[in-house]
């Protein structure tokens, strides 16, 4: 019996889709994470085999074929040895920008499909044919946004570009206006396919790609990778349909979908309009008179926060992006442990955009080995934040800022954010008094109840750790 290469490719396509969806499911919880990532990766593995299998049964006797063949094995070992060696190296602080230019990765890809399928011949008329001029500007259409956009990102969260918003006169009119023409060009394309057209279309995608990321400010960019997740799956998605390949078209739908709703989640966390995200309204500067005065900080050392714990029955810990940039969450576990060994109760209060990628700071302690059921969100935490005796802020900025919630002015004002000046006592650690990612000041670091503790957080803590140790036990 003859064994048909596409039947076989496509029986594996689909089990590499459940296997995705599996891989959704198990991620959306701390305790199956793991085995999410597992089938994941098992997924991709039976797709790629499939892949090289349908094309491989192809290129015998056929040279033009056999080429191909040779292309994409070349361009799989290549891609798994840059994949590889960038997984090995990159630092958690680095994930952001790597994962931003990932998305344009699958931004490109799905341009350079769209005009391949432009380019190609495909024989169809009438309105097969209609339709497939369609897929084509719309698939060239999204991976120039996600292109052009993901590289923006990249450089913003990289700081190779100011994370400041790029305020251009009538921002909102150019972009409706690139999506009113993009509209039109489509059923233009639709009716007359001329070359010229595709030519406009994907410099006017680039452009607004790059408008739109460009448009948003420091302080909102997780939600704006997040969202470029969303368009890279509608990006591959359309190549999918382009490519006939069932497996591109459900991954794509996957991730677009799963994407947008953890944006959508996301918005409602910082309290913004998720339709702004998409216009990239994000960023706009609310007005705002000259820095304010909020007097003299007070600072506190190692061992006076020791014995500030030592004392204390409840702790809470708020992480952000600068404790992933000085690696301190295992001295942070170890300090919990000490504490907890105490009788101490130690919670984490994580907020939802807390460093610079959704779900940063839960990665970085579960690496730490940090036990899942304290680790809690900023709607599970802040009510209790009034009734603990000391909060620890570990590099978090603008996610405690007390200026979303009491200054209308603020850039940030109306975001949801952790109230820790509600606690008996607030311990920053901080390298300086400088602003955080948004550009915004924190009036919370001169609040009676607050003290700096500066530093690199790695080193305070373990400062702290020592001089805990020497605190006798109540």
């Amino acid at each position: 019996m003859t064994v048909d290469a596409g039947q076989v490719a496509g029986a594996a396509y689909i089990v590499a889709a459940l296997l995705f969806i599996l891989s959704l499911a198990g991620l959306s919880k701390h305790e199956t994470s793991r085995r999410g990532v597992g089938y994941g990766i098992a997924g991709m593995v039976i797709a790629l085999v499939a892949t090289v299998w349908v094309v491989a049964a192809n290129a015998w006797g056929d040279p033009q074929a056999m080429t191909g063949l040779i292309l994409l094995v070349a361009a799989v070992l290549v891609g798994g040895a840059i994949g590889l060696w960038r997984a090995r190296i990159v630092e958690m602080t680095g994930m952001p920008e790597l994962i931003a230019l990932l998305h344009s990765f699958v931004g490109l890809a799905a341009v350079l499909v769209g005009w391949n399928g432009a380019l190609y011949d495909t024989g169809l008329e009438g309105a097969l044919a209609d339709i497939h001029h369609a897929e084509v500007f719309i698939g060239v259409f999204i991976g120039g946004v996600t292109f052009t956009g993901s590289i923006v990102a990249f450089l913003k969260l990289s700081a190779r570009i100011s994370s400041k918003p790029l305020m251009l006169p009538g921002k909102n009119v150019l972009n409706l206006g690139a999506l009113v023409v993009f509209v039109i060009l489509t059923v233009w394309y639709v009716i007359t396919p001329e070359l010229w057209l595709l030519i406009a279309v994907t410099l006017l995608a680039l452009a607004l790609g790059w408008h739109l990321v460009a448009s948003i400010g420091g302080g909102d960019m997780p939600v704006v990778v997040s969202m470029l997740n969303s368009y890279s799956g509608w990006a591959a998605a359309a190549a999918g349909f382009l490519l006939n390949n069932d497996l591109l078209i459900v991954t794509g739908a996957l991730v677009g979908s799963s994407g947008a709703y953890l944006s959508y989640i996301m918005c409602k966390a910082m309290n913004r309009s998720f339709l702004s995200v998409i216009a990239g309204g994000f960023g706009i500067e609310a007005p705002s008179g000259a820095e304010a005065e909020y007097g003299e900080h007070r600072e506190i050392d190692a061992e006076s926060a020791a014995d500030m714990l030592a004392g204390a029955s409840s702790v809470v810990i708020t992480p952000g992006y600068g404790m992933a940039v000085a690696q301190a969450q295992h001295g942070v576990a170890d300090l919990v442990q000490k504490l907890r060994e105490r009788g101490i109760d130690v919670r984490f209060g994580i907020h939802p955009v807390a460093g610079r990628l959704p779900g940063h700071m839960n990665v970085l302690l579960a690496e730490a080995k940090v036990p899942y059921d304290i680790v809690l969100e900023m709607d599970e935490i802040n009510d209790d934040l009034s009734s603990t005796d000391v909060v620890l802020v570990i590099g978090a900025n603008d996610t405690v800022n007390p200026a979303a919630a009491e200054d209308p002015s603020s850039p940030i004002a109306g975001m949801p954010v952790l109230r820790v000046w509600e606690a008996q006592n607030v311990i920053v650690f901080k390298r300086s008094m400088a602003s955080g990612y948004a550009g915004v000041q924190n009036p919370l670091f001169y609040r009676e109840n607050a003290q700096m503790l500066f530093g690199d957080a790695k080193d305070k803590v373990d400062e702290i750790l020592m001089q805990l140790a020497q605190v006798p036990q109540s």
